[in-house]
């Protein structure tokens, strides 16, 4: 006997120790959209289906236009992509000025908030030796112990040996982690006052901040210590934004950032300290064709090979910005104000 016939929901493939998994769970939840989970990364696929042409995690498989399935990866558009699709418990503001801060803050949660999170998971032993038996365990759960062991012990020294792609060295380790700490005494304040990061309901840069922080405050011992001690309200904020399936959402929720700007200041202005100057060297040395670069960030020295695809991030901020209208890019520039993040509007 089989069960009985579900209704075709959205196929995706990821793993609990991706950020961007977690991200995306947790919106599709929220969004009350139907899903089929597949854990395991790529190796939860089923034969036949289609590959991305870049392996990322997650994988969605949606269907084009003549039926058939098509492998898509990179959460951003994807939520814009559904957003579009399926109204309802938006998650992107209908406010543009707010939706433009929404997708600077997302940005910045996924391109540079994983820094600290790729940093802290493989720069420390203790957290190299807890994650890596989990990363196998959480892909392939009925590998034999030695088998999973010699995996997870390959798969760690490949990914410490990757720390100085994301810039994670003794120079910068400072840099990365201060950032972090003074993240979660922002994210306290700004939960503390009004419960998510634009009002009183969540965004997409709220499940971007907490697919990371599902990582650093809960799976590796160092940044999880951390965020205890300092913040309990954002430790345990994480565990509610796991299912807000039951969260009934109005319109009225959102922030009037014309009126109330000021508690977004700090946010900001940590993104203008640290991600503003990474996005600008960034993109300079792709621009020079240089296959690394160094720069300044928060008062030290900065480097690291070259990401074509944060130069990629930068041009969209700027294509978001251009979008707006006149009036509406006026009310962003009184909100950046003197926050460092004006250089990314162009």
């Amino acid at each position: 006997m089989t069960d009985a016939a579900i209704p075709e929901r959205i196929e995706l493939m990821g793993a609990p120790g991706s950020p961007y998994t977690r991200k995306m769970v947790a919106y599709l939840r929220y969004r009350h959209i139907p899903y089929a989970m597949r854990w395991g990364g790529m190796m939860g696929a089923p034969e036949g289906y289609p590959k991305p042409k870049v392996r990322l995690m997650p994988t969605f498989f949606f269907r084009d236009m003549n039926g058939a399935l098509e492998a898509v990866v990179d959460s951003t558009p994807i939520i814009r992509r559904l957003e579009a699709d399926m109204p309802g418990r938006a998650a992107v503001p209908p406010d543009p000025v707010l939706a433009f801060l929404n997708y600077l803050i997302e940005d910045y949660a996924d391109e540079w908030l994983t820094k600290a999170m790729f940093h802290y998971r493989w720069a420390y032993e203790a957290d190299a030796e807890n994650a890596g038996p989990l990363l196998i365990h959480w892909a392939a759960p009925t590998l034999p112990p030695e088998e999973a062991a010699k995996m997870a012990e390959t798969f760690a020294k490949r990914q410490i040996d990757r720390l100085y792609v994301v810039g994670s060295n003794d120079v910068t380790a400072e840099t990365i982690e201060s950032s972090y700490v003074r993240l979660l005494d922002i994210l306290d304040a700004l939960i503390g006052g009004q419960g998510y990061v634009l009002g009183r309901r969540p965004s997409s840069a709220d499940f971007a901040l907490y697919g990371q922080l599902t990582q650093l405050t809960i799976v590796d011992p160092t940044p999880a210590a951390l965020a205890a001690r300092k913040s309990p309200r954002v430790r345990a904020w994480i565990d509610r934004v796991d299912d807000l399936s039951g969260l009934d959402a109005q319109t009225e929720d959102w922030a009037d950032i014309d009126i109330g700007h000021a508690q977004l200041t700090p946010l900001l202005t940590e993104i203008g300290r640290v991600y503003t100057p990474f996005l600008l060297a960034n993109a300079q040395a792709v621009l020079a064709g240089d296959e690394q670069f160094e720069t300044e960030i928060d008062g030290r020295p900065w480097s690291q090979p070259t990401f074509p695809y944060q130069a990629k991030c930068l041009h969209w901020i700027r294509e978001e910005f251009a979008a707006l209208s006149p009036d509406d890019q006026a009310r962003v520039n009184a909100v950046l104000d003197g926050t460092g993040c004006e250089p990314l509007l162009g």
